[in-house]
This record gives C-alpha cells, structure tokens and sequence, in this order.
C-alpha cells in the first residue's frame, strides 16, 4: 500500500521517457518498412508493419496507464498524452498507407519514393529528439525543428504529386489509378503531419522545461 501512495506522488521520470523512447523507435521501424515496401513490393510487408503497430499499441497503454496512475509526471500530463498520441499516430499511418499500397498493388514513382524517404528521415529526428529530451532539451528542440523541415519538404512534395496526378486521364482506368493514387498519398501526408504535431509538442515542452 505505502509503495502504491509513493509511486502515485513520485515522479517515474524515467519510465515516462522510457516510452516515449520506445513509442517513437516503432514510428521509425514503421515509416522504414513503408519505404522498404516501395523498393521492393512485397505483401508480407504489411503483416511485418501490422506486428509494429501492435506492439506500439501497447507500449502506448502503457503510458497512458502510467500517467493514469501518477500524481507527479516530468513533463505536463496533457503534453505527455498528445505526444504519445501523436507517436502512435504515425505508426497507425504508416500500417494504413502499406495496408492501401497493397491493397491497390500500385506501382512505386518517385513522389513516393520521396515523401516516404522525408517521413522516415522526420520520424527518425523525432527518435534522437526523445533521447534528448531527459538531458538536453535545446537538442531535443533542435530535432524537433529537423522534423519540421521534413514535413515542410513533403508538403510541397505531396502538392506537386497531385498536380501532376490530376492531369486529364485519358479513360476510366486511368481515373481509377488517380483516385487509387491521391488515398495514398494523403496518407503519408497525414503521417507527416503527425510528425509535425510531435514536434511542435516537443517545442512546447522544451520551453516548460527551460
């Protein structure tokens, strides 16, 4: 009982972080196997990606648990709840965007190709941003700004693939192609802009913490 009251008031600094560690290792694993898929199709891609979100659920209800379960945390409660739902959520999309990429067996081009290679390089910013964060915030800050820029260059990406998506298509199928096409390529903008939302909650809690 006297254990249970110490844990409730106690920070678990470390167990938090620990998490957010973990949660954010998972996004990485799962924007990599988004791009490994672009390389080389393959469906069992999506069983692999599917077994990442799993295992990233959980460690979110671990977190969610944790918080749940103590008085004092080292980040703002509310900010620690976004920024571990924002993790997750780009684990999500990235299962969803695999799910769709074989689910419509489209081919790779290289606006694919590109947002991909920006949504990874984002996540894993986000990755040594979280180790930061404990330690040496103005860091952790700094990736997160990284992370940004990513999300920055996959916009502009992702208006130029749909303007050149949107060319008058020249039969039914090749409208089928674009709408096949246009599903995909909003999601890896929404994980993008989950990547976004981590890093501006970053942002935040380096100015609490400063």
């Amino acid at each position: 009982m006297l254990e249970s009251i110490k844990t409730f008031f106690n920070p678990q600094q470390d167990l938090f972080f620990d998490l957010l560690i973990q949660q954010a290792e998972y996004a990485v694993e799962a924007t990599g196997m988004v791009l490994t898929y672009l390389e080389e199709p393959n469906k069992q891609r999506k069983k692999e990606t599917r077994q990442v979100e799993k295992q990233a659920d959980k460690v979110r209800r671990q977190l969610v648990k944790a918080l749940s379960a103590t008085f004092v945390t080292p980040i703002d409660r509310e900010d620690l709840y976004a920024l571990s739902r924002d993790l997750d959520d780009v684990v999500d999309y990235a299962y969803t965007t695999t799910d769709e990429l074989v689910l419509f067996q489209l081919e790779t081009n290289d606006f694919m190709m590109k947002i991909a290679t920006l949504i990874h390089n984002g996540a894993d910013e986000l990755l040594l941003a979280m180790h930061c964060l404990k330690d040496n915030p103005n860091d952790a800050n700094n990736h997160a700004m990284q992370a940004k820029k990513m999300e920055t260059r996959v916009e502009k990406a992702y208006r130029r693939a749909l303007a050149e998506l949107f060319t008058a298509p020249e039969d039914l199928a090749g409208m089928v192609e674009i709408l096949k096409r246009r599903e995909v390529y909003r999601h890896l903008s929404n994980t993008a802009d989950r990547i976004d939302e981590a890093a501006d909650i970053l942002s935040d809690i380096v100015v609490k913490m400063s």
